[in-house]
């Protein structure tokens, strides 16, 4: 029995979408699923279908399945305001599209089916893995490289390319990453406390939080968190790694609701993770670069989209696109306007777009979403 006899409704799917080396594709991306996840999966009846051994999935994951049930595989992660994506973007044929957050490569398959080539990055080479499988039926028009997103003018560079249709950036924490425990990025887990987007290389949440001084702890959650009980926080942090280190997870949840009682939903760690995740990662800063560098590389009549989660990179978002798309600039202590030298865009959302009732029901990640575009008109 052939997969595509034994699953017609995912055959249905793929056959449906352009450019796929259909059942070989199915087998490598699902295979995949299934390495990635084996411990939660089980063979049933001797066939080839599978079935999750918890009895629900979470809301953050896609899932393909079957009237009978037979089949429920979670993939990677969900992107978020997939439609508004393609609407900004405009991807069709012939264009080049920058995704610098690849994730589990949903933006960038719907950039492809478009008819567009992409070129992805990201740092973490997981999600390199899954994506390039995943994407593999597309042949070269999709390529992926282990890269911060700040870093795109290299590959560019190296590619021979000195202009792209459209830059896409997905700012945030992927549901792999967050369900991985080993990852340290969530405080529903007990892992390691490491946060680092890329695992191979550079300092931990736990390295900041057993070396750096009080002051620049304080810093962190200040500027990274907008921790109003910052200083209550280090106090605990700097008294408990007198006597132990930190090295879970579960070790800092503890010692931060040791100090911060729990009000309603919300975890009392949860701005204290999101500070040192962004301190790990540089995140605030390499968004910073990338943003600057956004006209020198988008072709006339390109498109950028940025998707942020906070309020820290909403501003980063808003700011830059703001500056680029200034054409006056005016000050009191001048005698008349100047023209904006980095004028060169105009905004294509007054306001940021959010995501509809209708997706935030099928995804709650999409609830804080908000999304930015632009368009290069000089």
């Amino acid at each position: 029995m052939t997969f595509a006899i034994a699953f017609p409704h995912i055959f249905r799917r793929f056959t449906a979408t352009p450019n796929r080396v259909f059942e070989s594709q199915l087998i490598r991306e699902y295979s995949w699923a299934l390495s990635m996840d084996a411990n939660r999966l089980k063979v049933v009846n001797g066939m080839d279908a599978f079935l999750m051994q918890e009895g629900s999935v979470r809301e953050d994951e896609n899932v393909i399945g079957n009237a009978g049930g037979i089949s429920t595989l979670p993939l990677y992660h969900q992107p978020v305001l997939t439609s508004e994506v393609l609407h900004y973007l405009q991807p069709e044929k012939d264009k080049i599209f920058l995704d610098g957050t690849l994730g589990g490569g949903g933006h960038s398959e719907s950039l492809l089916n478009a008819g567009a080539d992409v070129i992805a990055l990201d740092q973490d080479v997981e999600a390199l893995n899954y994506a390039r499988t995943r994407l593999s039926g597309f042949g070269e028009r999709f390529t992926a490289h282990q890269k911060n997103f700040r870093e795109f003018p290299e590959v560019l560079k190296s590619a021979g390319i000195s202009g792209v249709d459209g830059m896409l950036l997905d700012i945030g924490v992927s549901s792999h990453q967050l369900n991985d425990p080993a990852r340290g990025f969530s405080f529903m887990h007990d892992g390691p406390l490491d946060m680092r987007m890329n695992s191979s290389e550079g300092r931990t949440a736990a390295d900041i939080i057993n070396e750096d001084s009080v002051e620049e702890l304080e810093r962190i959650l200040r500027e990274y968190g907008e921790e109003w009980s910052f200083r209550r926080i280090v106090k605990a942090i700097a008294e408990r790694r007198e006597i132990k280190a930190f090295s879970s997870t579960k070790d800092l949840v503890d010692v931060v609701s040791s100090v911060m009682p729990r009000h309603g939903k919300v975890n009392p760690a949860t701005l204290t993770f999101q500070a040192l995740r962004i301190a790990v990662n540089d995140e605030l800063a390499a968004f910073t670069d990338f943003m600057n560098l956004v006209p020198r590389w988008l072709n006339p009549g390109g498109r950028v989209v940025v998707i942020s989660f906070h309020s820290l990179e909403d501003r980063i978002a808003k700011q830059s696109l703001l500056r680029f798309s200034t054409e006056w600039n005016d000050r009191p202590e001048w005698p008349e306007p100047r023209r904006n030298p980095e004028y060169s865009m105009r905004l294509l959302t007054r306001k940021p777009v959010e995501a509809t009732a209708a997706e935030i029901k099928n995804n709650t990640r999409a609830r804080s979403a908000k999304l930015r575009a632009a368009e290069k008109s000089i």
